[in-house]
């Protein structure tokens, strides 16, 4: 979620359309109802996207990083590292955020324990949207522990942090991203998390390097996407991730895979680590 402003995106829509993700939003191209329906009937995986080397995209300079194409129907016609950046739900989506049966469908408890949180870790929750996930990370890492809540939206950000004062949970520091940069100190996390954020970044290697520059030393980034791989998983192609994908994105930075954890219903939870 990069620069939302008041932008708009899918909502969900009935018998297995249109499922919205939340995301780390760079401005929607469609409106609130052109934009229905991640999900959809089993869709195939993308091809694979040809490797970059990683000197390569480490040496790229930015306006090189990005190819212009013509928009897909669910695209913003940016292609990073051979795949086209989807387009990003707005804050006018926030109600699917905090559904009832996303817990049974997205299976948080698991991930939180897949996440391996201790009280006392400093967590920033990338492209927080409502703090769903900000929330429920806060309680495990009390009471010194903190989560930094970043949202490019300021309707996203006001309105996780008044979730956040009527649950009453104090440990949550809410703040606003830009397209580029998630703004906070180097050195300050222990863990980083994008929750269905990542493959909407506008500025993806940007964003990344920001959190990376966040990251302590030894820090952790988790990717949590939806599975390309898997035609089973009924969410449009632009929004789904392969393994693959994913490390050959991070691995342009100063972070080393360290696990890809199984056990949610639908998406890959890759572990990447900043040098010690």
């Amino acid at each position: 979620m990069m620069a939302r402003a008041a932008s708009s995106g899918p909502r969900p829509a009935p018998s297995g359309e249109g499922r919205p993700s939340r995301t780390w939003r760079a401005p929607a191209l469609a409106s609130w109802a052109a934009g229905a329906a991640l999900l959809l009937a089993p869709s195939l995986a993308p091809a694979q996207a040809a490797a970059v080397a990683p000197a390569e995209a480490r040496s790229a300079a930015p306006a090189e990083r990005y190819t212009a194409t013509p928009p897909s129907a669910d695209g913003i016609g940016r292609r990073y590292m051979g795949r086209e950046i989807s387009q990003v739900m707005g804050w006018q989506g926030a109600a699917w955020l905090e559904r009832e049966e996303r817990e049974k469908e997205e299976r948080t408890d698991v991930l939180l324990r897949l996440l391996d949180l201790r009280p006392g870790l400093v967590v920033a929750d990338v492209g927080a949207g409502t703090g769903y996930l900000s929330r429920r990370m806060a309680r495990a890492v009390a009471p010194a522990g903190r989560v930094l809540a970043v949202d490019v939206q300021p309707e996203m950000v006001a309105l996780l942090g008044q979730a956040a004062r009527r649950e009453g949970i104090a440990n949550i520091a809410p703040s606003l991203g830009t397209e580029t940069d998630v703004g906070l100190a180097p050195g300050s996390v222990d863990l980083a998390v994008m929750v269905d954020v990542y493959h909407e970044l506008a500025r993806p290697h940007e964003v990344l390097a920001s959190i990376v520059r966040a990251l302590k030393p030894g820090g952790r980034v988790v990717f949590v996407e939806y599975r390309a791989e898997d035609p089973a998983v009924p969410i449009k192609t632009l929004h789904k991730m392969s393994e693959a994908q994913i490390r050959r994105e991070a691995e342009v930075q100063a972070l080393t895979w360290e696990r890809t954890a199984a056990g949610l219903p639908w998406q890959h939870v890759v572990v990447f680590r900043k040098a010690p």
